[in-house]
């Protein structure tokens, strides 16, 4: 490798050469130069410093340092850039009149859903509202499927029926489309975890706009009295549609909301802080002590939906500001890169190949068929014998198949 590199170099010194010359060879030795960096050169982990948590009813919650191996920090940087890419192609779409409907992206906050899904495990529970693309991705359903599900095609996640706000996967249980309706489903699902003796847990998720609900609070007070293996998760966005956390909130403190029960805010724009504070929630969840909140402060850069410019209520300095100070990727990158568990030449290949998957799974949304009229009425109830459901008016029938 070391005579490949300085045979490189040296066609770069020699001359005369043509400019063009000159810049194949310099291209060249950089190739070079780049594959001589074997993974022997990187260091195998690293332990960073996070931030404490605020805590509520805790004694003691997540430490304040964490050991992040290489192997992790590029599924993390490869997971997060894949959910940024696939919503601003979503965007794309969605300007194209490809997409319609409701349609609420996730960019900003990928350090949330990527940082929870590394805390648990497969067998347990997520559900969420409807900003749901990214946690339908970190549950393991294909860009492909997601951004077909989107253009309303046969071969979407959901088969084309569920559109943006309801995507579902084996364990995750949407996308759904009701402010704050989504928390009893959940509790009633962790609910389920601890009737047949199980040690799993459920991620329940909702927004600060939905935080005021009063069948949260009601749903609150059931986990608490059953201690049911519940984590609920207020994502704070600062944001409910057009109207900031102190216009709609006496109290903001989201996290203190369950009063009786456990508490942790929490930087939501920090991977390693999400995953830490996750895993010391599942745990005390998984010990029999009931039911945990966290509040994870976070932001999303587009609107409330795609009909939302998200200028109105915000300036675009403070969304700038957000970006080059917070952003959850360029925090992940730089400590990759200056700790020596990555360089910048293979995060920027994970880029490029990203790039190449999303262009691949827009290719196949916007040119897979739409489901025929016929399948309508399928998949109402799981495993039942087929029946008729009445269409628009008595005379149309459809069949409905399991």
């Amino acid at each position: 490798m070391r005579k490949m590199l300085l045979a490189a170099l040296s066609r770069v010194l020699q001359g005369p050469a043509a400019a063009a010359g000159r810049t194949g060879a310099v291209s060249e030795a950089s190739r070079v130069m780049v594959a001589s960096r074997n993974y022997g050169d990187f260091a195998n982990e690293a332990t960073f410093e996070i931030k404490k948590c605020d805590l509520h009813r805790l004694d003691e919650g997540p430490g304040t340092t964490a050991v992040m191996t290489r192997e992790e920090g590029l599924h993390y940087y490869k997971t997060m850039q894949t959910i940024r890419r696939m919503e601003l192609k979503s965007d794309q779409l969605y300007k194209q009149k490809i997409i319609r409907g409701f349609c609420h992206l996730y960019d900003g906050q990928e350090a949330c859903c990527v940082g929870l899904e590394a805390a648990i495990k497969p067998t347990d529970h997520v559900i969420t509202a409807y900003r749901a693309h990214g946690f339908t991705y970190a549950r393991g359903v294909p860009v492909r499927e997601i951004l077909a599900e989107l253009t309303g095609r046969k071969g979407g996640c959901v088969k084309g029926k569920g559109g943006s706000m309801h995507m579902y996967t084996k364990n995750f249980y949407g996308g759904n489309g009701i402010v704050g309706a989504q928390v009893p489903l959940g509790a009633g699902i962790a609910l389920a975890c601890k009737y047949f003796g199980k040690n799993e847990v459920c991620l329940t998720l909702y927004g600060d706009g939905a935080a005021n609900q009063g069948q949260i609070f009601e749903t609150y007070n059931m986990a608490a009295l059953w201690k049911l293996p519940c984590i609920f998760i207020c994502e704070n966005n600062r944001y409910g549609m057009g109207t900031s956390v102190e216009r709609a909130a006496a109290s903001t403190d989201y996290y203190k909301r369950g009063d009786f029960i456990p508490g942790l805010r929490v930087d939501g724009m920090d991977i390693l802080c999400v995953r830490e504070a996750a895993k010391f929630a599942a745990e005390h969840c998984r010990s029999g002590k009931g039911p945990i909140l966290m509040e994870l402060q976070t932001y999303r850069y587009h609107g409330h939906s795609m009909s939302d410019p998200g200028i109105s209520y915000r300036t675009r300095e403070e969304i700038q500001e957000v970006r080059s100070k917070s952003d959850p990727i360029t925090l992940l990158k730089d400590r990759m890169v200056n700790n020596n568990l990555a360089s910048i030449e293979e995060l920027k290949e994970i880029d490029v190949a990203v790039r190449k998957e999303i262009e691949e799974a827009a290719q196949f949304a916007t040119t897979d068929p739409e489901p025929p009229l016929e399948e309508l009425g399928n998949h109402i109830y799981f495993n039942e014998p087929p029946f008729e459901v009445r269409g628009p008016n008595q005379w149309i029938r459809y069949k409905s198949v399991s």
